[in-house]
């Protein structure tokens, strides 16, 4: 009999511990197994919600399966008491070990609304933008330009916790303009007083908070320039005509006001490097109109012949070498160029019409290019 009672319950554990761990493998697939969710929906998660409270709002939206599962797993991973406050996309199919993970993890919101402030060679423009969950892409909702009257949309949003900011820093902006736009960002504190050396900050995309510093922006705009010219100069061609990353940088700024055409980049720092080589002048525009603007501005009209001639420290037509500093915020791309140039044996260059420029080795080819350019700038002026 005792037997027969020791059979049995050896039977009843053995089916016990194989339903538990059938269970558990079921649990486990479920867990990592797409989502239920047909296309993303943006998840809110409150200051000071409950992990029990998000699981249950997951399941009402249709994103997980069981929200009892979903917290099981969470507990399990150690990511139950992680839960992070914002604004999550949280995409189709997402898994529920994808969803803890999102919504764990923490950062800068992924879904919601985004304010840009794209800071312009001409001007700062102030876009608001809400991410889709369904294409994942944004929409615009509404775009100004700085000083302008502010749209409902963007005062609506303005102070919102989903709201993400950003500032869109584009190359060749002078170290003036990034001050101004920056101190016009209102959810921004503290004010800048003093205009950064010319040159120092990198154009980038950088994620800001409300309430960070004007001051803290600067820094980081100044650490990642720094970081991106030593790197560059430390990788320079042997045999340059540079001095030091200074002078560099001041290449870089002249490559990034001469041309937008990614491709001609080191066929420009060519010209000049080969123009600092035979001691001849740089004889470039950009660097006449920085020595009438200071970078304050744009100058918004032709230069005049007596403007070229004009003694300023920048004007390169009147002095040799390189102007005593860089005339805007270089990219990383004109940096790398000022420094790895293309081999060429170009002296001269002039728009060709299409964006781009024609190169010339001697005098008369550019003159030919030059005649070519002001018969299509005549055409132009006649359409």
């Amino acid at each position: 009999m005792w037997r027969s009672v020791a059979s049995n319950a050896l039977t009843f554990l053995i089916v016990l511990f194989l339903g538990v761990g059938i269970a558990g493998l079921w649990a486990k697939n479920e867990y990592m197994q797409a989502g239920p969710l047909d296309q993303g929906i943006c998840l809110r998660v409150a200051p000071g919600s409950k992990f029990y409270d998000t699981a249950d709002d997951l399941k009402k939206q249709g994103a997980i399966s069981s929200a009892s599962l979903f917290r099981i797993g969470a507990e399990y991973n150690g990511k139950a008491n992680q839960l992070k406050a914002g604004s999550f996309l949280i995409p189709a199919a997402a898994s529920m070990d994808q969803v803890v993970d999102l919504i764990t993890k923490g950062g800068a919101n992924t879904c919601g609304t985004e304010i840009v402030y794209r800071i312009g060679v001409a001007s700062t423009t102030v876009q608001v933008r809400e991410l889709d969950p369904a294409t994942e892409r944004f929409v615009e909702r509404a775009a100004f330009k700085m000083g302008d009257d502010a749209p409902s949309d963007y005062t609506r949003v303005l102070d919102a916790m989903a709201t993400r900011h950003r500032i869109a820093m584009a190359e060749g902006v002078t170290s003036w303009q990034v001050v101004q736009a920056i101190n016009g960002i209102e959810v921004l504190q503290g004010d800048i007083t003093e205009i950064p050396a010319e040159g120092t900050l990198a154009p980038f995309s950088y994620e800001v908070a409300s309430g960070d510093t004007r001051a803290s922006v600067i820094a980081d705009m100044v650490a990642r320039q720094t970081s991106i010219l030593d790197q560059a100069w430390t990788n320079r061609a042997a045999d340059l005509p540079l001095k030091s990353k200074e002078e560099a940088l001041i290449l870089a700024s002249i490559i990034e006001k001469e041309t937008s055409v990614p491709d001609e980049r080191g066929l420009v720092s060519s010209v000049f490097i080969n123009r600092l080589n035979q001691g001849m002048p740089l004889q470039t525009d950009p660097t006449v109109i920085y020595g009438i603007t200071k970078g304050q501005g744009v100058l918004g009209r032709g230069l005049r012949r007596s403007e070229l001639r004009g003694q300023t420290p920048w004007n390169t037509y009147v002095i040799r070498g390189l102007p005593p500093t860089p005339i805007a915020n270089p990219g990383a791309d004109a940096i790398a160029a000022a420094v790895n140039p293309d081999d060429s044996r170009y002296i001269f260059f002039v728009a060709d019409g299409t964006g781009g420029h024609a190169f010339a080795k001697t005098l008369a080819e550019h003159n030919a290019n030059v005649a070519k350019w002001r018969q299509i700038e005549a055409e132009r002026a006649t359409d």
